[in-house]
């Protein structure tokens, strides 16, 4: 086996993975919708429930790449909770119950685990705290 073909292998097993998650998502927003329908009392067509079923998905697939992005844009490799806030941002009711879960979730964290953030001084900080220090005189 040649690097073209083990890339090919990989290129196609991610590809059935890629269609592994699309129809079991697709699977979960039918159940969703027939359940919905079943408690309201009404009937949905087929057609209409694939439709929306695949409307979700590409949504899903979006807000996907805006939380990489953001996360991206931050510095950093891997997404957290203020990036899907941030994607939230349009919807002013979704971004206030996301704040609030993410509020309670981080008073649940004990203070232990909590990472704290680095105070990260310039070149040029460090420059006129040293000069200060050294230039001060106290009067006695």
């Amino acid at each position: 086996m040649d690097v073209s073909d083990l890339q090919e292998d990989l290129m196609v097993e991610e590809d059935s993975m890629d269609d592994l998650i699309r129809d079991r998502f697709r699977l979960s927003a039918i159940s969703i919708a027939e359940a919905e329908a079943k408690k309201s009392g009404m009937e949905i067509a087929g057609p209409v429930v694939a439709c929306v079923a695949d409307l979700a998905f590409k949504y899903a697939e979006n807000v996907a790449k805006d939380l990489e992005l953001f996360a991206h844009h931050a510095g950093r490799k891997v997404v957290n909770m203020d990036d899907v806030v941030l994607s939230a941002h349009r919807n002013d009711n979704l971004a206030a119950s996301l704040r609030s879960l993410c509020n309670e979730l981080k008073a649940k964290e004990p203070q232990s685990e909590r990472k704290r953030k680095k105070v990260v001084s310039t070149k040029k900080d460090d420059k006129a705290s040293s000069s200060n220090a050294a230039g001060r005189t106290t009067d006695l």
